[in-house]
């Protein structure tokens, strides 16, 4: 079974012996004798929750923090998504929102441990598991294996990354208990034990010897024998349906001494476009939890030997958003993007606010360990700013001048996005009809060609849309020399199992009855960087042809009452885009399919006092009266 999420990163922390270690001696241990942790010589456990400070605006960090903490959580579990810092070979990104140092000596400053997941590959539901789509430039790579191309941009990213980390580790003084090397491994196809070593070697070599280094795995055989090596401790993880016995009693079989862990307990689930909202019953969680706490809350504490059970990770404590690109996908018999929202119906919500399972699991954890002290900080303040009013600036084929500054580039056949380097977003690829077609013809690619959609467009007319693993055929008519033009949307790279070599684009030929279309003028696109400029704000009106269909841009402005106050905005009518307000990106939204109905917007992004810029890519057709609904909740079906 998968379980390979954001689980709910839940590890007690709870001094378990009256004994008093020097101030000078730091560190965290294994005692195999007692299977159990030790923290400056004491037994120790930890309650942990996770957080994916990427999924969550700067100025919205401490308050999710500070609710971890009064939750009764000791520790935070924390993924590095090296795609969100190395965005280009060699060029890195550790400032606002990626500032993971930052973030990690406000976690120390508000007295919580940390576990950290630096990958290289982290899963989570992040687009291609936190690796970066450029390594894809090298199509023969072989990811997360020996191949010496990756290997060789793996040791040059954990040098940039972990002597930032050293100085936080416990050990020297830091709050960073542990580590852990690679995620879920177990579950991929390689099973490339020299692999692991390389890791392993690399990691002892920039952190040290002191360090705890740990594996994460699920319970079956073949993943724990895959996903295990000598010198790295072994985890497991499972949710609360789970069998608590049968799945430590998995852990045993290749760790038969040291702490149970359950380093991802999963409190809820993940939603995909399409699907219905997922949710899990807090009573459940809570009864989960509580069973594996007894398991070690029963024992005498002066027995000198003992089977300890480390409570679980709590994955996800705080889900957050998939702004921008960064949402995943999976592959189970076909392809399954993951939703913007990252909500994972977790104890905090994806807004950052205490839910009915928040409150359930701190009962639980209040019977095993004394709560801070002090109130639970409440829900941040959400605003409806209400109705908002847009006007069409301009059909997406009208702008290629703006969004594609560079030019087009000419091929004899389509080239996927790793070819063109284009690493999230968008790609036109235009060609002329060769011939006349006065009857409906088959437009149609190959299998598993088109990835993701392709929204089609004939002498600039919507034709409809091409899906992987879904529709791959549309009948068009046309003559010679008419325009084709297909917009190709990446949805997400997949980030988990065996296929995170997730190549996009247009990988195969377009043919139209059959015959293969040739000679085509292709367009990356950089959307982002022309609307983070001010584009079309600041540009000169622009005249557009008047109907509601195909890829367009559209724009308004709005203000705030003198207060800039997290909120939720609606598409009524609309088909599917993305949403920029002052020129950060909130990601994709998708009513026609759902469950999710509504982006949420952090107040961090809002103007008061100014105009707020709103620009919408609607890439299938708006609605007659182009409007959005700014509401103080979310919705995630219509059904709501």
């Amino acid at each position: 079974a998968r379980m390979g999420l954001p689980a709910l990163a839940l590890l007690l922390a709870a001094r378990l012996l009256h004994t008093q270690a020097s101030p000078s001696a730091r560190s965290f241990q294994l005692d195999y004798e007692h299977n159990c942790f030790r923290k400056d010589g004491a037994p120790f456990r930890y309650i942990s929750g996770s957080i994916h400070y990427a999924r969550v605006p700067r100025p919205a960090w401490r308050d999710r923090l500070l609710k971890m903490y009064m939750s009764g959580l000791s520790t935070v579990q924390v993924y590095v998504p090296w795609n969100y810092h190395e965005t280009l070979p060699g060029v890195y990104d550790f400032t606002g929102n990626r500032d993971v140092e930052a973030f990690l000596d406000l976690t120390a400053e508000l007295g919580l441990l940390v576990i950290l997941r630096p990958g290289p590959y982290i899963c989570a539901e992040w687009e291609m598991g936190g690796l970066p789509a450029w390594l894809l430039w090298k199509r023969d790579i072989k990811l997360r294996t020996s191949n010496p191309a990756y290997l060789e941009a793996v040791d040059s990213w954990l040098h940039i990354l972990l002597p930032k980390i050293k100085p936080r580790l416990y050990q020297q003084g830091g709050n960073i208990i542990s580590v852990q090397v690679e995620n879920e491994y177990g579950s991929y196809y390689a099973c490339d034990y020299g692999y692991l070593r390389h890791l392993l070697g690399s990691f002892r070599a920039l952190l040290g010897s002191e360090v705890l280094l740990f594996t994460t795995d699920s319970t079956g055989a073949e993943e724990l024998r895959c996903g295990t090596l000598q010198g790295l401790y072994a985890t497991v993880d499972f949710g609360p349906g789970s069998s608590v016995t049968e799945a430590f009693g998995a852990q045993r079989r290749v760790e038969p001494k040291g702490p149970l862990v359950n380093s991802e307990y999963y409190t809820g689930w993940l939603d995909y476009w399409g699907e219905a909202h997922a949710s899990t019953s807090a009573a459940w969680v809570a009864r989960g939890l509580e069973d594996m706490l007894q398991l070690g809350a029963s024992i005498n504490m002066q027995v000198v030997s003992w089977q300890r059970a480390q409570p679980p990770v709590e994955y996800m404590f705080h889900g957050g958003t998939n702004f921008a690109y960064w949402s995943g996908a999976d592959y189970k018999d076909q392809y399954k993007p993951v939703t913007t929202s990252y909500d994972y119906d977790a104890p905090l919500s994806e807004a950052g606010d205490p839910t009915e399972k928040l409150f359930a699991i701190r009962t639980v954890i209040s019977k095993f360990q004394p709560l801070p002290v002090g109130p639970m900080p409440p829900a941040t303040p959400k605003y409806a700013y209400g109705w908002v009013a847009l006007q069409k600036y301009a059909d997406l084929l009208d702008v290629l001048d703006v969004l594609c500054p560079s030019g087009p580039i000419q091929s004899q056949f389509p080239l996927s996005f790793e070819a063109l380097k284009q690493v999230h977003g968008f790609v036109v690829y235009h060609t002329q009809l060769p011939w006349d077609v006065p009857d409906p013809a088959t437009l149609g690619t190959p299998p598993h060609s088109i990835c993701d959609r392709g929204y089609v467009m004939l002498q600039k007319e919507y034709q409809g849309t091409l899906e992987r693993d879904r529709q791959t055929t549309l009948h068009v008519m046309g003559r010679k020399g008419d325009t084709l033009d297909i917009l190709l949307e990446n949805m997400g790279r997949i980030s988990f199992g065996a296929n995170t070599s997730d190549f996009k684009g247009l990988l195969g030929n377009i043919s139209l009855n059959s015959r293969p279309l040739s000679n085509w003028l292709i367009y990356p696109l950089v959307i982002d960087t022309a609307v983070q400029q001010g584009w079309p704000h600041t540009a000169l009106p622009k005249s557009s042809r008047g109907g509601r269909l195909g890829p367009a841009f559209y724009t308004g402005t709005f203000e705030t009452p003198g207060i800039a106050w997290d909120t939720f905005v609606k598409f009524p009518g609309w088909s599917k885009g993305l949403l920029w307000i002052n020129g950060f990106n909130l990601g994709r939204y998708w009513p026609s399919r759902g469950p999710q109905q509504t982006l949420f917007v952090p107040g961090s992004v809002l103007h008061v006092g100014q105009p707020n810029n709103i620009t919408v890519l609607e890439l299938e057709g708006a609605p007659p009266t182009p409007v959005l609904l700014f509401l103080d909740r979310p919705l995630y079906n219509r059904t709501l």
